[in-house]
């Protein structure tokens, strides 16, 4: 079930429930997803305005690119579900079956990537934001701030879904290289982040 198609409250009944999915790397796509469009709708009500009409050609694309980003993000909720399934049914081989090890290894790489992918569109989309908080209409700063906060804690639950895979994963190679691409992010755009909320924060004096 794509659970982007039901209600907000359907969606946290079920995320409280005990189904494994939608769990933290499909909270953390919806959460991404939120934070880029209040980044978005900073731009939405900065296009037409005089005031801004020096930037407004950068907003309209920015904007274009935040519209795929938050579809994008939204679309790893249910990605995020398909990705987990084959190590769900991993779990249940016998450990004494030869192919064991192998069969989890790929299996555990597999429900890596979209976690991995939704840090990666996390981060595009605090890059965005940034913008949307440093040239956007000054009436929504607020919001560019509260998206720069949903974005790094959505960053951030999507990292913690790779590095518990990583943990156990047998392909030491694999996971230390998984492990530092993520840290790597957490290292850059949580900075980024935390950088826009204290500017936006400067701004009103407090």
């Amino acid at each position: 079930m794509d659970m982007t198609m039901e209600s907000c409250r359907k969606f946290v009944e079920v995320l409280a429930s005990d189904s494994p999915t939608p769990g933290g790397g499909g909270a953390a796509a919806l959460v991404g997803a939120l934070g880029t469009a209040l980044g978005n709708m900073v731009g939405s009500l900065t296009v037409g305005k005089k005031k801004y009409a020096e930037v407004e050609a950068e907003i309209i694309a920015l904007k274009a690119k935040c519209d795929a980003l938050q579809k994008e993000l939204l679309d790893q909720v249910e990605a995020d579900e398909v990705g987990f399934l084959p190590l769900a049914k991993a779990y249940g081989i016998p450990k004494d079956d030869p192919n064991r090890d192998k069969v989890m290894t790929e299996a555990t790489i597999i429900a890596c990537s979209t976690p991995m992918h939704i840090m990666e569109l996390c981060c595009e989309a605090i890059e965005a934001i940034a913008v949307f908080a440093a040239k956007g209409s000054r009436l929504a700063v607020s919001d560019a701030g509260c998206g720069a906060v949903c974005c790094k804690a959505a960053l951030q639950a999507a990292s913690l879904n790779v590095f518990i895979n990583t943990k156990s994963l047998k392909d030491r190679a694999v996971a230390e290289e998984m492990n530092a691409k993520c840290l790597g992010m957490l290292d850059k755009y949580c900075a980024m982040a935390d950088e826009i909320f204290n500017t936006v924060k400067a701004g009103f004096g407090v």
